[in-house]
């Protein structure tokens, strides 16, 4: 797969789902080594005007030490994403995803999170605040799913224990997603996407797969 290229049906088509997240993660090798791939990004414009065919959908977090196509070295037309604080999934995501993967043909579904994460830190300490309070609950579900020896501390003072409820918080998007969408459920089973989870590193800005 040439990542210079702006994606087209047809390189689109030519990709599996293990070939599609080898160049996410080929993408963030370079985003590390410094060695991104030249683009003309405006030439990209042009060029996705009358349609795109994006070979990867992200759910990620909205915090922003994570802009998407930069850590995995994308350009214009190149991945769908979906930014939600805590990366979850509710009814209105997962129906943008089923638009990415059967609609737009998207070959991987990841579903992104990372330490250090201000909406898993406020999900561990039952933080109560207009909205917010509604949307720290889809997240809770990874709180308590995460066991610690007696006297541990669970508040965001902890980032050991933070940390390990961003891998949980993932785990349970990805089975939301295959529970919730008969249609991406299918289609994964059908080995037509892959979908998989990773944390994003804010201390490093690698993305490893869980």
């Amino acid at each position: 797969m040439d990542n210079s290229r702006t994606q087209t049906s047809e390189t689109q088509s030519a990709l599996t789902p293990s070939s599609a997240l080898e160049a996410l993660m080929n993408g963030n090798g370079r985003f590390l080594n410094k060695q991104p791939l030249n683009r003309d990004l405006h030439a990209q414009i042009n060029e996705t005007s009358t349609g795109q065919y994006p070979f990867a959908a992200v759910v990620s977090c909205i915090d922003s030490r994570i802009p998407t196509e930069i850590i995995f070295d994308q350009g214009i037309g190149d991945i769908f994403n979906a930014r939600i604080a805590g990366n979850f999934v509710n009814t209105d995501i997962l129906g943008s995803l089923e638009f990415a993967c059967k609609l737009a043909g998207s070959k991987v579904v990841m579903v992104m999170g990372h330490t250090s994460c201000g909406a898993v830190k406020g999900a561990c300490d039952h933080a109560r605040l207009g909205n917010l309070t509604q949307m720290l609950d889809h997240i809770l579900p990874a709180v308590n799913a995460v066991s610690t020896p007696d006297g541990t501390d669970r508040s965001s003072k902890n980032l050991d224990f933070v940390n390990e409820v961003a891998v949980k918080n993932v785990e349970l998007t990805i089975e939301k997603i295959k529970r919730n969408s008969t249609v991406l459920a299918d289609m994964y089973d059908l080995g037509e996407i892959d979908i998989v989870g990773a944390i994003y590193d804010v201390k490093s800005g690698a993305v490893n797969l869980i």
